[in-house]
Parts: structure tokens; C-alpha cells; sequence
């Protein structure tokens, strides 16, 4: 991963060349020399090292929107001196006639590839993008206005923080905007936030981090107190990639790192996507008759299906979701703690009607399945999921979730982070959801660990798959206190797709006329296909209410 110092590029002086004044500069990432037309063509990044430079205003509206559509909001508002701070005013008024900008943010509304949405645009020059008064009171005219249209919002944060000069009238700016934003939630809208270079104080403990999704350019500082802040205070030494963007999707603070030569398509794609979903678009979608239940090679005892089911060469969730969807975007972390690589999801296509996927994944080496942990979630994991899922709800898109696990991962650093409370607000939130629910169980269902992704209107099952109360291992140990005779105690658990269709505990089998593998992936997938139009044609139409008491006596009545 590359690493990023702080900072801009620097004209060369003329006394260290003789090339002509302007044509060239350095870049302070890897202190190479650049030609600036090169930069320039590179969307104002290094091309030798990858580092992004701050962007005026202007260069970040031709990045993203298109050509004569952005119209500026609210110019005409003035500074106030609420500190009576020396020669505050007059740095202003400087400001403004230098970079000939208003202030530190510029508010309006333009289209990104035909998608219209409101943008902010902060600027670094004027300040630092600190946020002061007439700051905070455009962004939450922006949010108000986008609110009033029904639009989208984009904000693109590049600040120092609050502004100093302005004391206490600069803190409440923090409030006001996040309430702000709370109304344009409730509305059901989208707010996206892109971080860039830096993001600190109190924009990023306000605005910044409050988007449904938040991305980050390449490097960005991003932080509530700015490294030098922390070294100075408390006499901390930092290590080295701290509060850059890489750091913070290995948290899970956000959702990913967004580069500016796709940036434009991303948005615009994830404007797209976030369109709701209408009875009209739902029609689209073809009423396809579900063949009947299947159970092939019924023979097998059940010791040998969950052998199957752990299969190093089974499909994975992944597999699975590209082979059925379109365009999938895959999203980070739970917003607190971490990125969970067992767990995975984001927003996808199905006939062009967008659904929130996730799933719990398995590697197929040492290191992935160490990066996956072996498909055992811990708390960041069920967290990130249900994160993603109540943003489903917010923007009524259905959800498909795929459950493979040998169950929740059961480490001491799980319990400190609280795996129980994990799964539990996850099986109380998916009751109560109102947009349609499906879990499909692929490989191993490993307990609660499996549960926690399979409240769902209906779930299906693979006719290899198993669906256990724990492991037949444990089970065996725990009854019988010989973990050896876990083959016997499959047969007893009934842990298999047949004899919990029976028992009522899912609702459909999906047939493997042969164990699933690479080679049989696309038929497989294109029967899942099938199937899904299907539930979503009866379901989408269903209001929330319904789906919610429909999910809720699904499981009353077990």
C-alpha cells in the first residue's frame, strides 16, 4: 500500500532550473519533478507516485460535472466578526479577491452523467475549508434546498476544521448542519460524502462522516484530531499511514477509496442505483414458475452432505453474486471498529432493479481464508451488515443475503467487541424490516452465526447445504462428550435441506443434480436468477408493514 506524506506540490524556483517558469513541479509524495501538463492530464496527481493534489473549486466541478449543467446556490451571504478577531474581515475580503471564491464552501446543483444531484465543493485555499459561520449556514441551506427538490446531495469535505477566528459561532455550525442532514435522511434521500485531502476537526466530527456512503480520495488525511494536533498534546507517536484513507477503510470508517479517473461514473452510478424502486419497475421483472423440489442423490447420509458443505472448491458467496447480479458495488466497514473480510456486501442489479447484497465469505488458500477468517464473521462483520441493510431499507431496495459459515467467530477479541450483542440487534433489527428479505443458504449454516443473516421473509437452501444448531462436532461433545462420533450426531441434528423443508424451518430447496462446483456455477446461478424475480415480483409490491408481520409470523409460528 502506498504511503502519503502531507502536504501540496511546490513550484520549482527558477535558481534550481533553467526549464522555463511554470511548465514544471514537485511533487512532495516522492520529490520527483513533474511536467505540469502531464499532472494535469492525470487529473492533478503524481504520475510517478500515485499522490493527489487539492483541487480549486472550478477543476473539481469540471471533474465531475457535466459541461454548463452546475448552477451556484447562495452567494450573496456575509461574514460576521463574532470575536472581534484583528484583521479577520480584511483576510476575508483577501480571500475572496484572490481565489475569487465567496468562501471556504461552493453550494449548487448540477448533473453527473444526466444525474442530477446537490453539491458542495470545500476548498482548502480560503482558510484551510475551515468552517465557520457562512460555511455552515450554505451547507445547511444546500441541505434544505436538496430536501425541498427531493435531490441527492454530494459534499466534497477538504477542511481544517472549525474556524477559530470565529469561536463558539463556528462549534454550533457542527450542529446545525448534522441536523440538517437528519431531515434530508428522513426524506429518504441519498447524501454521499468524498473526503479528500485533508478532512480534520470539526467537519469530519459533523458533516464529513455522516453520509449514507462515504468514500475517500487516495491518501486524504481524515481524522478528528490531525496527527501533528495528537503529537503535540499527549506525545504520541503515530505510526506511519495513520488517518490516510487506506487506514480508514481497515477500520471500517468507510465505505472505500474512490480515484479520480473513474470518480465522475462512480457517482454517477451510485446516483443511479439509489433511484427507489417503483410497482412499475418491479413489472419488469419476469413471473417465472418455480420447477418443483428436487432431491437428488437422496442416498447420501447426512455426514457426507456436510463434508460437501465444507468443500474447499464449493462456490463462494462472491461467486455467486457476480454470476446473478450486475454491477455489483461492494461497500466497507461498520462505521466503528473494522472491515470484516468475512462478511461482504453492497449495491447490485437484477434486471435493472437495484438490491442491497451480502454475504458471508470463504477463501480458497491460506491467505485468503486467513483475510476471511475461514468465513467466521465477528461483530464488525454482523454490524457492517446490518448497516448495509437498514440503508436497504431506507432507500426501499429488497435484500438477498447468502449464508455460509461454520458459525460466528468465537475469539477473545470478538467477545470484547461484543459477538453476542452483534448477533442479537441484528435477528431484533431484520424482524422489522420493511422491504423484502431472502436469505439463500449456500454452504455450511453455522448456528447463530448463520441466523443473524437469515430473518428473512423466506429462506433457501442448497440440497448440499446444512443448517445446524452448532457444528456436529460440538454437538457430539457437548451430548455425548466425544467429538469422534460428529457423523452420527449429523444424522440425528437433521441438518439437511430435505428434512428442514420438512420441519417448516425454510421454504425451498434449490436442487444439485451434481455438488456444486465451478463447473455447474452458472446453472446454478441461473436458476437462483429465476427464483429471485420471482420473490421479488410477489414482494416488492407489498407494503413494509406487511412484509415486516409476514417475516414476523414466519417465525412465530415455528
Amino acid at each position: 500500500m502506498l504511503k502519503f506524506k502531507k502536504g501540496n506540490y511546490i513550484s520549482l524556483p527558477k535558481k534550481e532550473s533553467d526549464l522555463p517558469e511554470g511548465l514544471w513541479m514537485k511533487c512532495d509524495g516522492c520529490g520527483q519533478m513533474l511536467y505540469k501538463e502531464d499532472v494535469v492530464h492525470n487529473h492533478y496527481s503524481c504520475y510517478k507516485c500515485g499522490k493527489y493534489f487539492r483541487l480549486s473549486t472550478k477543476k473539481r466541478i469540471r471533474l465531475i460535472a457535466d459541461r454548463g449543467t452546475f448552477e451556484e446556490w447562495f452567494t450573496d451571504l456575509e461574514n460576521s466578526n463574532p470575536l472581534d478577531y484583528p484583521g479577520y474581515p480584511e483576510k476575508i475580503e483577501f480571500l475572496k479577491d484572490r481565489w475569487k471564491i465567496d468562501e471556504a464552501v461552493t453550494c449548487g446543483k448540477c448533473k453527473i452523467h444526466g444525474e442530477e444531484a446537490a453539491v458542495c465543493i470545500c476548498d482548502a485555499r480560503f482558510l484551510m475549508g475551515s468552517m465557520g459561520y457562512v460555511v455552515g449556514e450554505k451547507i445547511t441551506r444546500s441541505v434544505e434546498k436538496a430536501t425541498e427538490l427531493r435531490l441527492p446531495l454530494i459534499i466534497f469535505t477538504c477542511s481544517g476544521g472549525a474556524r477559530m477566528q470565529e469561536g463558539m459561532v463556528s462549534l454550533m455550525q457542527m450542529a446545525k448542519t448534522a441536523a440538517a442532514l437528519k431531515k434530508h435522511s428522513d426524506a429518504g434521500l441519498l447524501y454521499l460524502t468524498v473526503l479528500t485531502d485533508p478532512t480534520t476537526g470539526g467537519v469530519t466530527a459533523s458533516f464529513a462522516m455522516l453520509g449514507d456512503i462515504i468514500l475517500a480520495e487516495p491518501g486524504a488525511l481524515v481524522g478528528f484530531a490531525g496527527p501533528r494536533v495528537i503529537e503535540q498534546t499527549i506525545g504520541q507517536k503515530l505510526p506511519e499511514g495513520f488517518q490516510r484513507s487506506e487506514f480508514l477503510v481497515e477500520h471500517g470508517l468507510i465505505d472505500g477509496i474512490i480515484e479520480r479517473d473513474n470518480m465522475k461514473g462512480t457517482l454517477a452510478k451510485l446516483l443511479q442505483m439509489h433511484h427507489k424502486v417503483t410497482k412499475e419497475e418491479a413489472l419488469i421483472l419476469t413471473k417465472l414458475a418455480i420447477p418443483g423440489q428436487r432431491f437428488e442423490n437422496q442416498e447420501m447420509e447426512a455426514w457426507e452432505r456436510v463434508m460437501i458443505a465444507r468443500s474447499a472448491g464449493r462456490p463462494t458467496a462472491l461467486d455467486y453474486i457476480n454470476e446473478i447480479f450486475a454491477d455489483f458495488e461492494e461497500f466497507h466497514g461498520d462505521r466503528h471498529y473494522g472491515d470484516d473480510g468475512a462478511t461482504v456486501g453492497g449495491i447490485a442489479y437484477l434486471d435493472g432493479c437495484p438490491v442491497t447484497v451480502i454475504g458471508q465469505q470463504k477463501g480458497r488458500s491460506t491467505k485468503e481464508n486467513i483475510k476471511r477468517n475461514f468465513g467466521m464473521p465477528s461483530p464488525e462483520g454482523y454490524r457492517k451488515a446490518l448497516r448495509l441493510m437498514k440503508q436497504a431499507e431506507k432507500f426501499h431496495r429488497p435484500i438477498i443475503n447468502f449464508v455460509d459459515t461454520p458459525g460466528a467467530f468465537c475469539g477473545l477479541e470478538a467477545e470484547e467487541h461484543g459477538q453476542g450483542e452483534a448477533i442479537a440487534r441484528n435477528l431484533m433489527e431484520m424482524s422489522g424490516l420493511k422491504v423484502p428479505v431472502l436469505t439463500i443458504v449456500i454452504g455450511e449454516g453455522g448456528s447463530g452465526g448463520a441466523l443473524a443473516l437469515a430473518v428473512a421473509n423466506e429462506v433457501w437452501m442448497m440440497e448440499n447445504a446444512t443448517y445446524t444448531i452448532l457444528s456436529p462436532e460440538g454437538f457430539a461433545s457437548i451430548l455425548w462428550k466425544d467429538s469422534k462420533r460428529a457423523p452420527e450426531a449429523a444424522g440425528l441434528m437433521k441438518v439437511t435441506a430435505k428434512e428442514l423443508h420438512k420441519l417448516h424451518i425454510i421454504d425451498k430447496v434449490i436442487a444439485e443434480p451434481k455438488p456444486a462446483c465451478n463447473e455447474n456455477l452458472l446453472a446454478l446461478s441461473k436458476f437462483m436468477r429465476k427464483n429471485i424475480r420471482k420473490f421479488l415480483y410477489e414482494n416488492l409490491d407489498k407494503s413494509g408493514e406487511q412484509l415486516a408481520e409476514e417475516r414476523y409470523n414466519r417465525f412465530r409460528n415455528m
